[in-house]
């Protein structure tokens, strides 16, 4: 343990919420991206002005998917793990990586396991979320989520469609690597521990950690399956003190369907993982059993170890 983990807190952990999140926004969308562009722009053949000109719609100039990548994970690098990172250490005065610990690596099959069986759960909100209907009153909010959510999802279906192997593996760093760390660090390593120490309730700071992780990615008809993805790695961080352990789950679920959609491509499995239909209810009865006992097993674990909770 650094000497920076025993510093008291500078600042109210409401400040220090608020601060924390919107230099995760500003690196994310801004910081991020353009270090992104200026990386990924000697890539193109065209100036620096036609080359951001493309990247503002991708679909229609296909050589610009990998330098989109490279901007993808800029943001997420420099965003997410590196600029906040810098923050808590500078401003906040603690150790970024303070529950970045070793672990048991028996535990590694016992969360793919679990994540396995909490994807199938969730497949059964994941089609519920994506077929749901607003109030009339809402209907123009409606409109515009849907049209949103379309052109993401058709941006997303670009660069997911993997040409190559190393198309694949740059997918697997850009989309389950990257936000497995970064995300982890900002929403659970930071976010959650401050709002605990806000409101003396872990429940709160998961819950509320957790809807906002699921705001960020901006699809509402796939809200609730991502809030409880949060909730689950909330969760799981809480009961280890451990924040490998949450990271480890989030890339083993992004993972997952990084290469269930190339295998897929390849003509190896006959499902869809971008489907959004719901798995069949005996399996996802099976799964919700297999989870449950999986997360008291886990919570027990760390129990009977008395490691330190966030």
């Amino acid at each position: 343990m650094s000497e920076l983990d025993n510093q008291p807190y500078p600042r109210p952990p409401f400040v220090t919420f608020i601060l924390v999140l919107l230099v995760a926004m500003v690196g994310f969308v801004f910081f991020g991206p353009v270090l992104g562009v200026l990386i990924a722009a000697p890539f193109s053949n065209n100036g620096l002005l036609d080359f951001v000109s493309q990247m503002g719609n991708p679909l229609l100039y296909p050589e610009v998917k990998t330098p989109y990548m490279i901007v993808q994970g800029s943001a997420t690098l420099f965003g997410l793990i590196a600029l906040p990172s810098l923050y808590w250490w500078a401003v906040e005065k603690r150790n970024p990586f303070q529950d970045v610990k070793a672990f048991n690596p028996l535990l590694v099959p016992f969360v793919l396991v679990l994540m396995i069986s909490f994807i199938v759960v969730d497949s059964v909100i994941i089609e519920w979320n994506s077929n749901l209907t607003f109030p009339s009153f809402l209907k123009g909010f409606e409109d515009w989520a849907r049209s949103f959510e379309t052109k993401a999802g058709e941006v997303t279906k670009f660069l997911t469609t993997f040409d190559s192997f190393g198309d694949f593996v740059i997918g697997m760093i850009v989309i389950a690597v990257l936000p497995g760390i970064g995300e982890e660090l900002v929403f659970r390593g930071f976010l959650q521990p401050t709002l605990h120490r806000a409101t003396n309730n872990i429940h709160v700071a998961i819950w509320f950690s957790a809807i906002l992780f699921s705001a960020i990615h901006m699809q509402f008809f796939g809200f609730v399956p991502r809030m409880l993805l949060g909730a689950l790695f909330g969760y799981l961080y809480y009961w280890s003190g451990n924040l490998v352990i949450s990271m480890l789950a989030h890339f083993i679920n992004n993972g997952l369907s990084v290469i269930g959609i190339y295998l897929y491509q390849q003509g190896k499995i006959p499902v869809d993982i971008e489907d959004t239909e719901a798995a069949p209810w005996a399996l996802v009865i099976i799964c919700a059993a297999v989870a449950v006992v999986l997360l008291v097993q886990f919570q027990r674990y760390f129990q009977s170890r008395k490691l330190p909770a966030t």
